[in-house]
């Protein structure tokens, strides 16, 4: 007697191999039969017409924080998410430091960097640990979703060093004493130590982000901890993605490596015509890193399901030379910054002088997606170059009087471009290259700033159906095989008989991604962007049906996966 049999669908087993009709049929956690099965089942799905795929693995996600609130993680379950990997970038919540104001700054941090309100964070997460053994016991038990999480940098810097964490080095007892803890959260079960030198990851008390203080050797003796524990492995975000390399930067991701023995992934590269070739010379990091022995990935996300932007979190303006202070001030004193105007013609001119963001300073071509005050319904969905043609005023000074009057809740940003067969050509280079691999969504994090969370569904409906630049089956191995082997998740990533039965039934047709829609769902009635999915009927997490005829079900049996136990040790080569 089985408890589930999928029958009649087009078994893609995430090998990149060709489909096969097959039914699949599952006892408990496993698939226990690929192929004609007979017999009876306490539930059959009739899958005609439809392609069975293992369930796909976002290896960058930020999701520390909402599995409190929300333990199925929408709406990443809805675009067939089966496996979600979080504590990126140096940004866990575990450890945490003994004393409240240590983790009231971890609080501030977060809500700066990662774009969760405050309000929701006090309200959504107990903060009730201090070890990340702790951390994983409060929240074992009650997952939508496969979820494994790395030891953020940091939450150690924090942990060990209290407010000194912003203030340069580590002294040689700070440093073995950051060491003893992470070697803790890793015997525990935690996948890796990640870490941050982006410069876009600033604190909530204007200071750089504990990581960023922190030089290359405390990197390389952290990340060589890693390599004392079986199923690890190592993450940074070395500096802002736009940027081309510096010697200093191929180095610490490949000392990092060798040190640990363990492969590095960086994000993140966001490619099309225009880009590649940029993106072929960061690449060559994962040439030198291997010269050496190690071995360097980059993460890639192939969509760009657009961005909102807003001066209220502030998110990646405050990486603009002379923005920093005002994006980092109480929000009413921020509100008169962009009132006054000294101060809004100094923004303004700090605007027009900026080098490597200068889309986010082109504020003709920025549309306005979500207002509040009454006034300002009537430019919901047009260009702001559009508003200040007909008012003849510079479009600087029109987009500050509609965000001073929302309270700087305006949302605004660009529609995702319109992308060539060229475009997609380079993305499908990319994807296909041993030295990137999928990745860098950021979901849980910058909930009204960006949607990648769609990523899988949107990927195959574009870079398969819509450009047909790779098949299904391929599409498939990038999205769910490789991306396991990354991370050395044992039996998961493919459909295969006495694996885990995380996998996908979908329409190839049509799957897609929905519109994206502000949701007000979150702690405290706070919104955050989502989008459902189009196309996709069942999802299944360890044999249970945690989507089921395209709704998601009250399911929690995902695993809290765990270094070693649920992981082995990925391989350099």
């Amino acid at each position: 007697m089985y408890d589930l049999v999928i029958r009649g669908g087009d078994v893609i087993d995430g090998s990149g191999a060709a489909r096969r009709r097959a039914d699949v049929a599952i006892v408990g956690e496993r698939i226990v039969a690929i192929g004609p099965v007979s017999g009876e089942a306490t539930r059959v799905l009739d899958a005609t017409g439809k392609v069975i795929v293992p369930g796909f693995i976002d290896v960058h996600t930020h999701y520390d924080a909402q599995v409190f609130w929300d333990p199925a993680l929408t709406p990443s379950l809805l675009h067939g998410v089966t496996t979600a990997l979080a504590g990126n970038c140096g940004f866990s919540i575990a450890p945490l430091p003994e004393d409240r104001d240590g983790i009231d700054y971890l609080l501030r941090m977060l809500a700066r960097v990662e774009g969760i309100p405050p309000g929701v964070l006090r309200a959504g997460v107990p903060w009730s640990w201090r070890s990340t053994a702790e951390y994983f016991d409060a929240i074992d038990g009650n997952l939508g979703v496969n979820v494994g999480f790395m030891v953020g940098h940091s939450a150690l810097r924090r942990a060990v060093m209290g407010s000194r964490a912003t203030a340069g080095a580590a002294s040689s007892d700070e440093l073995e004493a950051m060491r003893r803890l992470l070697r803790a959260g890793l015997d525990a079960g935690a996948l890796g130590f990640s870490s941050s030198w982006a410069r876009t990851h600033s604190d909530g008390e204007q200071n750089m982000v504990p990581s960023r203080h922190a030089g290359p050797e405390e990197l390389v003796a952290l990340a060589a901890v890693a390599g004392d524990v079986e199923g690890t492995s190592l993450q940074l975000i070395p500096l802002n993605s736009l940027v081309p390399f510096e010697v200093r930067h191929v180095e610490l991701l490949t000392e990092m490596s060798v040190a640990a023995g363990r492969p590095l992934n960086w994000n993140s590269l966001f490619v099309g015509a225009g880009t590649l070739e940029r993106c072929r010379r960061k690449l060559d990091a994962s040439d030198y890193a291997r010269s050496r022995g190690g071995k360097v990935v980059a993460l890639t996300m192939p969509v760009n399901l657009g961005v909102r932007l807003n001066f209220h979190t502030g998110f990646l303006y405050d990486a603009i030379d002379g923005w920093a202070e005002v994006m980092h001030a109480p929000i009413l004193e921020r509100i008169e910054r962009f009132r006054d105007p000294r101060s809004r013609r100094e923004l303004g001119s700090a605007a027009k002088n900026e080098i490597h963001f200068r889309a986010l300073t082109n504020w003709d071509n920025k549309i306005i997606f979500d207002t509040f005050a009454p006034a300002n319904r009537q430019y919901r969905g047009r260009f702001v170059g559009e508003i200040a043609a007909e008012q003849r005023r510079s479009a600087w000074d029109v987009l500050c009087d509609i965000v001073v009057a929302d309270e700087l809740r305006t949302t605004f940003g660009a529609h995702p471009p319109i992308e060539t067969r060229d475009d997609w050509e380079a993305k499908a280079e990319l994807v296909r290259d041993r030295r990137a691999v999928i990745g860098a969504s950021d979901a849980g994090a910058h909930l009204d700033t960006i949607a990648d969370f769609a990523y899988p569904t949107r990927f195959i409906a574009l870079g398969v159906r819509t450009h047909r630049v790779m098949t299904l089956e391929e599409a498939v191995h990038q999205l769910t095989e490789v991306p396991a082997k990354l991370y050395g998740l044992r039996n998961r990533g493919r459909l295969a008989e006495g694996w885990y039965a995380d996998l996908v039934v979908f329409d190839e047709n049509t799957v897609d991604a929905d519109e994206v829609e502000m949701r007000h769902d979150l702690p405290c009635g706070a919104g955050r962007l989502h989008a459902g999915s189009i196309g996709i009927d069942y999802v299944s997490v360890n044999g249970a049906l945690i989507v089921d005829r395209g709704r998601v079900t009250e399911a929690r049996s995902g695993t809290l996966l765990r270094s070693g136990r649920d992981t082995t040790t990925p391989s350099l080569d």
